[in-house]
C-alpha cells in the first residue's frame, strides 16, 4: 500500500479516552506495520490544566498501547515509535506550547511536512480548536479528521460545517465514522459489485425489505452527561446505521474513488423519505432512570427501531428496517436482505421449516462473515423443507494480521487524502434534514427488560416480515 507523505500527526484530546482507547494503540500498530509515513511526529495536545511533559506523554502513550493496543510496546519498535512522541499545551488564549511544539516536530522533518489534526474532543470542544487553527494560520497543508456527533439537528450541523469552512475547505475535512473502516462494510461494495450474480437482482423487483440492526450489550457505562444529552438515535442511527444503509442501497458508483462514491452515497441520502414518527419505536431499558447523572424523568432513548424509506427506481416500495440500542440480549453487527419467495407456490406453508426464507446476511462485525440461507428437503420420505446455510467467514479465509481496525485505517485513509469511505457536508445536513420529524415529535420511549431484543412494539413495526436476530443466529 501508498505510505502518506511525511506528517506531523497532532491529537487534541491526547489524554483522554478515545486517544487512550483508540488511536495510540492504532498509531502504533500501524507504525509497527510500515504503513505510517517514513518520516513522522505525533504531537500529543490537551487544554493546559492536563499538560504533560514529553516523558510523561511517552509514558501515558506507552501504558495505553500495552493495555489496548494489538501490538504490545517493546522492541525496536516500541522505541522507534515512542522518539516519535511529543505534546504541547494548547488553550485559545494559550496556544504558545502547542505552536513551540508544532515548531520542533516540523524543523525535525525538514520543515516541508503535512499536518493532520485528530480532534478527539468533546463537541462543545471542536469549535474553539477550530478558531484556535484558523487564528494561528495553521490550516494551510493540512487534514483535519473530526468525530461524531456532526451536530444534534439540522440547525446544529449547519453551524458546525459553517465552523469548519471559515478555516478549512472541504477537501481538507475528514468526518471520521469508525463503522465505515470495517473490513466488512468495504466487503458490502466488493459482494455487491464484483459478482454478477448478486448485482442483477439488488432490487425492489427482487428484494422484500432489508435490516440494518445493531444491538449493544453494555448500558450506557457511566456515560450520562453525553448519552442524556444524544440519545440512541443520535448516537447510532444517524452517525452509523443511515451511513451503512448508503453502502448498501448505492446504484453503482463509476470508479472505486472518493468522488465517486460519496456521489452516489449522497443520491440515497437525497432518495430518503423524511422519517415518519409512526414508524419509530422508542425504549428505554428499565433502571436507566436509575444510573448516576441521569434525569428521574429521563425521556432519552436508549434503544430505537424505525422504518426508512428509499423513494427512487431500485428501492421504491422496499422498507429498511433500522434497530439499535443498549442493553440488549447480544452485541452483534448485521445487515438482513429477504428476498422475495418464488411466484408458483409448489410448497404449502406446512412443508416450510420456518419463517425465514432466503436471506442473505452480512455479519459486519469485525472480523465478519457472509451467510446465505435457502431451503432445501429434508432426507425421507416426505416433502418436507429445512433451512440451510452457506457460510464465508472472514476470519477463516484471510489472515487478520492484515486486518486494520477503523481507528487504524481511517487516519491513515486521511494522510493519503482519501476521502472514500469519510461522510460529505451535503449528507450529513440531508441525514438532519430528513430526521427533522421524528426530533420535532419524538414517540414517547417504551420500557424494555435488559437483556431483551427491546421493545414488543417492534414486532409490529417490521410485520409481516421478522427480525433476523434472535432467531437467526
Amino acid at each position: 500500500m501508498q505510505r502518506p507523505e511525511d506528517h506531523v500527526i497532532v491529537l487534541f484530546g491526547a489524554t483522554g479516552d478515545l486517544a487512550k482507547r483508540k488511536l495510540l494503540p492504532g498509531l502504533f500498530h500501524l507504525a509497527k506495520s510500515g504503513l505510517l509515513p517514513e518520516n513522522y511526529r505525533i504531537l500529543g495536545s490537551a487544554p493546559e490544566r492536563f499538560a504533560m511533559s514529553e516523558n510523561e506523554f511517552r509514558r501515558h502513550a506507552h501504558d495505553a498501547v500495552a493495555e489496548f493496543g494489538a501490538a504490545k510496546p517493546t522492541g525496536s519498535a516500541w522505541s522507534e515509535f515512542e522518539s516519535r512522541l511529543t505534546f504541547g499545551s494548547a488553550d485559545p488564549d494559550k496556544p504558545q506550547p502547542l505552536l513551540d511544539a508544532l515548531t520542533r516536530a516540523e524543523q525535525a522533518l525538514g520543515g516541508a511536512a503535512r499536518r493532520l489534526y485528530h480532534l478527539a474532543v468533546p463537541p462543545i470542544a471542536c469549535s474553539s480548536v477550530v478558531g484556535l487553527l484558523g487564528t494561528n494560520k495553521l490550516a494551510s497543508n493540512s487534514s483535519v479528521i473530526i468525530e461524531k456527533p456532526f451536530g444534534t439537528d439540522l440547525e446544529t450541523a449547519r453551524i458546525l460545517n459553517s465552523t469548519l469552512h471559515s478555516v478549512f475547505d472541504e477537501s481538507q475535512i475528514f468526518r471520521i465514522d469508525h463503522f465505515l473502516g470495517k473490513e466488512s462494510v468495504d466487503n458490502i461494495l466488493a459482494l455487491r459489485f464484483a459478482n454478477g450474480f448478486f448485482e442483477p437482482i439488488w432490487n425492489r423487483d427482487h428484494i422484500t425489505h432489508v435490516q440494518i440492526d445493531v444491538p449493544e450489550s453494555i448500558g450506557i457505562e457511566g456515560r450520562a452527561d453525553f448519552f442524556e444529552g444524544t440519545g440512541t438515535y443520535r448516537d447510532m442511527i444517524v452517525t452509523h446505521l443511515l451511513q451503512v444503509l448508503g453502502f448498501v442501497a448505492m446504484e453503482p458508483p463509476v470508479a472505486l474513488s472518493a468522488k465517486a462514491l460519496r456521489a452516489e452515497k449522497d443520491k440515497v441520502f437525497d432518495a430518503m423519505c423524511p422519517i415518519d414518527p409512526n414508524q419509530v419505536v422508542r425504549g428505554q431499558y428499565e433502571g436507566y432512570r436509575a444510573e448516576t447523572g441521569v434525569d428521574p424523568q429521563s425521556d432519552t432513548e436508549t434503544f430505537a427501531a424505525l422504518r426508512v424509506d428509499v423513494d427512487n427506481w431500485r428501492w421504491a416500495g422496499v422498507p429498511f428496517y433500522l434497530r439499535s440500542g443498549k442493553a440488549l440480549a447480544a452485541r452483534r453487527s448485521t445487515i438482513t436482505l429477504g428476498f422475495r419467495k418464488p411466484t408458483l407456490q409448489m410448497f404449502p406453508s406446512d412443508m416450510r421449516h420456518s419463517e425465514h426464507g432466503n436471506d442473505l446476511v452480512i455479519d459486519f462485525d469485525d472480523p465478519g462473515w457472509i451467510g446465505l440461507r435457502f431451503e432445501v428437503k429434508k432426507p425421507g420420505p416426505a416433502m418436507q423443507l429445512g433451512n440451510a446455510e452457506m457460510r464465508f467467514d472472514y476470519a477463516d479465509s484471510f489472515r487478520r494480521s492484515h486486518e486494520l481496525e477503523g481507528y487504524e485505517r481511517l487516519p491513515l485513509e486521511a494522510m493519503l487524502g482519501d476521502q472514500s469511505l469519510f461522510t460529505s457536508s451535503d449528507g450529513i445536513e440531508r441525514l438532519w434534514e430528513v430526521s427533522e420529524p421524528l426530533l420535532d415529535d419524538p414517540p414517547p420511549v417504551q420500557p424494555y427488560p435488559p437483556r431483551s431484543w427491546g421493545p414488543s412494539a417492534i414486532n409490529r413495526l417490521i410485520a409481516p416480515h421478522h427480525w433476523y436476530l434472535p432467531d437467526g443466529n
